[in-house]
């Protein structure tokens, strides 16, 4: 059986080496699961005390994804056989899930992935937690949450904050995709190179002058710089529609937000097909992508990836987000039949998927805020 993910070291040319991380389920577009974290993360606290291991590279394999995702049809399934609260083995996922990205973020040493192609949702947060991206020609990103019913998660509460002219809550509420460029704009990538490049990329990396742990994120930074193609890249959509973008997303509250997606009809097509998305999707979580977009603005990522674990819990515990799977995944008839309108969401419901399930101290991420952390109360910040 072959295995989800391969690890190797690559040597360089002055004697050091190289981490790659390969997510090697091309069937699946190489979407993440539990099996998938439990080998990467071991790998990463092993090289990262290797004094010999430069930086660490992630790529998917094959040419079509990077990583289109978390492995969701099979959370329906484990939410289908065993409705508790708190689900031990959804807990087990996202507890897990989320640790990666905080791990990858804290990482001493450069982490580069080749996010080519695919890159979406879990594949996202991979990407955003990498301390240098790069992008091609046929890279596509998006955080599509709202046809599932879920949220823009594994990080996404607080990357996609950083993102210009609100553009980041835009993307989260529409599912929109997005190209290369846009995602350079947008804080999400740092260098493109063509979809063919790699060959390209292993032999600068392993020419690279490599040096001591404080050095290599400089000597990446210039090594990159000089394979940096962005003429590859195709042209943005979003930069032509930014203003646009926040008109919408400054029109109110997201009841206002809604009836202008819901009720303008857009020339320009990528605004209609943002709106068309958003249209048939998840209304509970456009109330809650809004709310959660408001009560991150000043929150770490840790505070926010402990934040995301309680609402996930919460979501994976109501009928939207099976309903979004089963509709989309399971029996493909794309016509969910969500629990509520946005005008049937109210302020209490949503309330309660911040709710922490959790007795005191017993958070799975309560470790990161100790004795001189900043943060005391993670969960309830910006509330």
């Amino acid at each position: 059986m072959t295995a989800p993910v391969l690890t190797e070291l690559l040597p360089t040319a002055n004697g050091r080496q190289i981490g790659l991380i390969t997510l090697n389920s091309e069937k699946t577009l190489n979407a993440q699961s539990t099996e998938m974290i439990r080998i990467i993360s071991p790998a990463l606290s092993r090289w990262a005390e290797n004094d010999d291991v430069v930086m660490v590279l992630v790529r998917g394999a094959g040419d079509k994804a990077f990583c289109a995702g978390g492995d969701i049809r099979n959370l329906y399934h484990i939410i289908s056989a065993e409705p508790a609260f708190p689900n031990p083995d959804v807990l087990t996922f996202f507890r897990e899930e989320y640790g990666l990205c905080y791990q990858m973020h804290t990482y001493p040493k450069p982490i580069l992935t080749w996010s080519s192609g695919i890159v979406m949702g879990g594949g996202m947060g991979l990407n955003a937690a990498a301390s240098h991206r790069i992008v091609t020609e046929t890279t596509l990103m998006a955080m599509p949450e709202i046809s599932i019913g879920l949220f823009p998660d594994a990080g996404g509460s607080w990357f996609l904050q950083r993102m210009p002219a609100k553009s980041g809550l835009f993307f989260g509420l529409t599912g929109m995709r997005f190209n290369g460029r846009d995602a350079m704009l947008a804080n999400l990538a740092d260098y493109a190179m063509p979809a063919d490049g790699w060959p390209q990329l292993l032999d600068a990396l392993h020419h690279a002058p490599w040096a001591g742990i404080s050095d290599n994120h400089h000597i990446l930074n210039a090594t990159l710089n000089r394979l940096h193609q962005p003429n590859r890249l195709p042209e943005s959509q979003l930069l032509p529609n930014l203003e646009a973008v926040h008109n919408i997303l400054n029109a109110g509250d997201i009841h206002a937000v809604d009836a202008v997606l819901r009720h303008t009809e857009f020339a320009d097509p990528w605004l209609a097909q943002a709106a068309d998305t958003y249209r048939n999707g998840c209304p509970v979580t456009a109330a809650l992508t809004w709310r959660i977009y408001e009560r991150v603005r000043n929150m770490s990522l840790a505070g926010a990836l402990h934040m995301e674990l309680i609402v996930a819990m919460h979501c994976c515990n109501n009928g939207d987000f099976r309903e979004g799977v089963r509709a989309l995944l399971i029996d493909k008839d794309r016509s969910p039949n969500w629990s509520r309108t946005l005008a049937e969401v109210s302020a209490a419901y949503i309330d309660s998927h911040f709710i922490n399930p959790f007795a005191p101290g017993e958070h799975p991420f309560d470790h990161w805020f100790q004795a001189g952390n900043p943060i005391s109360s993670p969960s309830n910040q910006g509330a």
